[in-house]
């Protein structure tokens, strides 16, 4: 193979050889012409040298075109090549070693273009999968600085209560005693349940699965089971409901959860033999819900902070874990709904839409 490269007559080699016997005969030829001509030598020799010089400039171009002016185009593509920049290609056409070089750089320039998406691809990757284990770290760190300062009220109440049952021997005491270390262990095993389940929303742990059922009965089977069956009930309920099915394509389990935190929230917080009102409306393909509790209203500048984890207010009854908001925050959210919070003339309403399919 190397041989017959050498015997081309395209190559780089061949053509040099070939140009400079043709140049030698033709100046040996040219000479032989000079002297034949009718003037004297002086003149003829004139002659032949101007048709040299011509001759000279004439090979000078050819060779530029030849050599000069591919190895300048190698030069500038190896050099972009270089600084990493395969934007353009080289355009050397010729059927010999430069022509073979310039196709040679310009696969060598795609295999480099390609392999150094591949490696800015494997990059993004990496700082992906590093940031989110960074998050993940962040957010373990905060489950646990959480439950951490969440624990230490009802575990100081377990204990001083555990103690006091030891040392007391009023029977009726013992029993409240018990009675509130049973509690406070269910309102740590509710918080914790409800703190594991966020942070699992929050890190993508849990999806939701979407599914298609008419959002009505589900708010009157929530509203059934948490206003109309107490006995203890202490405000007046009221209801706009439609009296037709309104269907949604949503994770239903994770809605119950939003109705049951809202519904449950405005239960705590509406005033001795106040108002609690639910409304459900069709408009426009979207579905509006909005639960108002007649009581105190949430100052202005607070109302942003109350979907926020752990979120107190200890001057005002929207108190608890500080997590039921926070996680409708969150699922609505995953959700791209819109939700929100407002204070009305005497009390405070909370809503979100949703949109309805057929």
């Amino acid at each position: 193979m190397k041989n017959s490269d050498n015997l081309s007559i395209y190559s780089i080699r061949k053509k040099i050889l070939l140009m400079s016997k043709v140049i030698g005969a033709i100046l040996v030829i040219s000479y032989i012409l000079s002297t034949k001509l009718p003037f004297s030598s002086d003149i003829s020799l004139s002659i032949w040298t101007v048709f040299v010089v011509l001759l000279i400039f004439g090979v000078d171009f050819l060779m530029s075109c030849f050599i000069s002016k591919p190895i300048a185009k190698l030069e500038k593509a190896a050099k972009r090549m270089a600084d990493l920049d395969f934007s353009s290609s080289c355009d050397i056409m010729t059927n010999d070693e430069f022509g073979r070089l310039s196709t040679s750089l310009n696969v060598m320039a795609d295999n480099l273009q390609n392999a150094l998406m591949r490696l800015e691809a494997a990059n993004k990757q990496l700082e992906k999968d590093v940031e989110k284990e960074r998050l993940l770290l962040s957010e373990r760190k905060e489950l646990v600085d959480s439950l951490s300062h969440e624990m230490k009220t009802p575990l100081g109440i377990i204990r001083a209560y555990a103690e006091g049952y030891q040392d007391e021997d009023d029977e009726l005491k013992k029993q409240k005693y018990a009675e509130i270390i049973i509690s406070e262990t269910e309102r740590m095993n509710h918080l914790i349940t409800a703190l594991l389940d966020l942070s699992a929303l929050e890190t993508g742990a849990v999806q939701l699965t979407s599914e298609r059922f008419d959002f009505v009965e589900l708010l009157e089977t929530v509203a059934g089971r948490l206003l109309i069956d107490t006995p203890d009930a202490n405000f007046e309920l009221q209801y706009e409901l439609p009296d037709y099915k309104i269907y949604v394509c949503t994770d239903k389990i994770r809605m119950e959860q939003v109705l049951n935190n809202l519904i449950i929230n405005a239960k705590k917080n509406v005033k001795p033999d106040g108002i609690l009102k639910l409304c459900l409306s069709d408009e426009n393909g979207l579905l509006h819900f909005s639960v108002y509790n007649q009581g105190e209203t949430i100052p202005n500048e607070k109302l942003k902070k109350i979907w926020t984890k752990f979120y107190r207010d200890n001057r005002l009854r929207y108190s608890g874990s500080g997590l039921g908001l926070a996680i409708v925050a969150q699922i609505l959210s995953m959700q791209e709904l819109s939700y929100g919070v407002k204070n009305l003339a005497d009390g405070v309403q909370f809503y979100f839409s949703i949109p309805t399919v057929k």
